[in-house]
């Protein structure tokens, strides 16, 4: 199917005359014929009724001409895009991450992206974190934010940090050790203590977390298998959580370091980059 059976369609079935849709379309009439021929073999269905006083639409067409025009005004517009991107020099950069990436961080890169390199425009995609490596080695991404204990190294891959995230206790905000700089091991003992068994937890975080709450009777500890419930765990009051700092608008929990000088790595990852220019001006926003 194509764009030209697609208009010779529509302009018959407009004008229920095939004098007046080859005029229309700057074609001879036999042109017209031949592409609604053409595309009623392609369907296997007659489109059209023929007759020598007379042209009109079968059920069929009746049905196919509301889908015709909106496939060709699709195709229309994305032959526009891509005449635009052309025209405009648009150029893309995929950036994978994980809800877990600090918003602060990507919000104040693309800030300056944005203001800088106004023609680059950033994908982005935001997937778990067990599926960016792949996304990575297949180039599907060019660049990926994560922590360096969470993506593993590769021959031909490039780690750059871009801070050090402190492992955190987190706590409703009322909570009385919630007013703390830092907390220790003590300090949270007579916690209960709700822990998290997903691959979206850093490896260091679980190391800590396990640790700890090895610690805590069966009596004291909850279980969950994802982010999200633990956080409302936590919100509910079942007990602290254990995670990386995590800069939020959700005024209703807290993030207290441990004093145990536990810290994680966060930065980007991607390929060598001599062979992708876009990514190469888009690293020199972050000075690497």
């Amino acid at each position: 199917m194509n764009t030209g059976q697609l208009e010779s369609f529509i302009q018959v079935a407009e004008n229920l005359n095939f004098a007046r849709a080859a005029e229309s379309l700057h074609v001879t009439t036999s042109a017209v014929s031949r592409q609604i021929r053409s595309l009623e073999e392609e369907l296997n269905t007659k489109l059209l009724r023929r007759t020598t006083k007379s042209v009109s639409l079968t059920p069929a067409g009746i049905i196919f001409y509301n889908d015709a025009k909106e496939i060709l005004a699709k195709l229309q517009l994305a032959t526009r895009k891509i005449q635009d991107h052309i025209e405009t020099n648009i150029q893309v950069i995929s950036i994978g991450y994980t809800d877990e990436a600090d918003p602060s961080l990507m919000v104040d890169l693309l800030n300056r992206c944005r203001e800088q390199m106004p023609e680059i425009h950033p994908f982005l995609r935001i997937v778990p974190s067990r599926l960016l490596l792949n996304m990575l080695i297949n180039d599907e991404i060019d660049i990926l934010f994560g922590f360096k204990d969470g993506i593993p190294m590769r021959e031909n891959f490039i780690y750059r940090e871009l801070a050090q995230i402190p492992v955190c206790c987190v706590l409703p905000s009322g909570h009385p050790l919630a007013q703390k700089e830092e907390l220790s091991e003590k300090d949270i003992l007579s916690e209960n203590i709700v822990v998290c068994n997903s691959h979206e937890i850093p490896s260091k975080v679980a190391s800590v977390q396990n640790t700890l709450s090895n610690q805590f009777s069966p009596n004291s500890t909850y279980y969950c298998e994802n982010l999200q419930a633990m956080l409302t765990l936590i919100k509910a009051g079942y007990g602290i959580g254990i995670f990386p700092e995590m800069p939020d608008t959700d005024t209703s929990l807290v993030y207290v370091p441990l004093n145990q000088d536990h810290s994680l790595s966060y930065g980007v990852f991607y390929k060598d980059f001599s062979n992708n220019p876009v990514l190469k001006r888009f690293l020199s926003l972050m000075n690497i």
